[in-house]
């Protein structure tokens, strides 16, 4: 059984956020961990020739009803945040500076960024907002905001989103188990059998 179970997501995605708030559960009731990788859709799409569900024509209508629906099921916070979808480069940079420092403080960032713009309607966008939010969590403002223009920062998200790339990442949430990729947020039902059971 694996140690951690691998997390992608982009903070703009409210799949990813649904997920992001039950995803420790799971993993915890296999005595696993999880190992957050924020990414930036808007390059994967790019690659995979894709845009966002909620730019399509009927079906984007669908996914916002749903996403709601979904919040509701499992009794998540939740409101479509305006505006919508936003740039998360910022809030992915600042995760991956703190993880490097402290793990735990940087697991608690995500889900603030989460609230601040799924329940708080914050744009998170913007870089002072994120390091606002950042600053919540005990994180100095000047050392993050410093931070969020070092190049050795900015690289460390682009080879994120590139090791997720050739992993095959394509959305958001998406969860690898042991090399096995689960898409979406109703998937997590089946990443819990997977690392109950082991695989089938």
């Amino acid at each position: 059984m694996p140690a951690t179970v691998d997390f992608y997501f982009d903070f703009s995605s409210p799949y990813g956020y649904l997920a992001s708030q039950r995803i420790e559960a799971v993993a915890k009731e296999a005595g696993c961990t999880v190992n957050w990788h924020p990414i930036l859709l808007g390059f994967i799409f790019k690659v995979s020739k894709q845009a966002p569900l909620t730019t399509f024509p009927l079906k984007g209508e669908y996914s916002l009803m749903d996403m709601e629906r979904s919040a509701r099921l499992h009794n998540i916070p939740y409101s479509k945040p305006e505006p919508f979808p936003v740039g998360t480069v910022s809030a992915a940079r600042a995760f991956y500076w703190l993880n490097d420092q402290d793990s735990e403080m940087a697991t608690r960032f995500i889900h603030s960024v989460f609230k601040a713009y799924y329940v708080d309607s914050i744009d998170i966008s913007d870089k002072a907002k994120v390091i606002e939010i950042a600053s919540t969590n005990g994180v100095d403002s000047n050392k993050l905001a410093e931070a969020l223009d070092d190049d050795k920062v900015k690289s460390k998200l682009k080879t994120a989103v590139d090791n997720a790339i050739e992993r095959g990442i394509f959305g958001s949430p998406t969860v690898m188990v042991d090399g096995e990729m689960f898409w979406g947020h109703d998937r997590l039902e089946q990443v819990g059998q997977w690392l109950a059971t082991g695989g089938w």
